[in-house]
């Protein structure tokens, strides 16, 4: 009787130590996946700002030819305006299959990614 009461309190034991591990395991997981994620979202940000700094300037080349070649400098920012609205137009209509679903392909990649997980 006293044997089997110290087999079923050295499982629980086990058991406890068990559920610790595995809780421990899973912490470690979700921060290990949650810093991939901010990773990732910080790289996105700042290859967005770089991008959007060079279509500035970009912008503020090419009007500035437009307006030398029409010789007038505000025509030339006007018509540039007007190119970087309809490319935001573009790509506001379709931001879905542009933006939306690549993003959430990434972030499900990262979050659900089994190379290096042993299960």
């Amino acid at each position: 009787m006293i044997q089997d009461f110290n087999d079923t309190e050295s499982l629980l034991g086990e058991v406890k130590e068990y559920l610790n591990t595995r809780l421990a395991q899973l912490k470690l997981s979700f921060a290990e996946k949650t810093s991939k994620v901010a990773a990732l979202m910080i790289a996105v940000v700042v290859t967005a700002l770089v991008f959007f700094l060079v279509l500035v300037l970009i912008s503020i080349a090419g009007a500035i030819v437009i307006g030398l070649w029409l010789e007038n400098y505000w025509l030339g920012f006007l018509i540039i305006a007007a190119v970087v609205l309809f490319a935001g137009l573009i790509l506001w209509l379709s931001r879905d299959r542009l933006l939306r679903i690549p993003i959430m392909n990434g972030l499900i990649k990262v979050m659900f990614d089994k190379e290096n997980e042993k299960d």
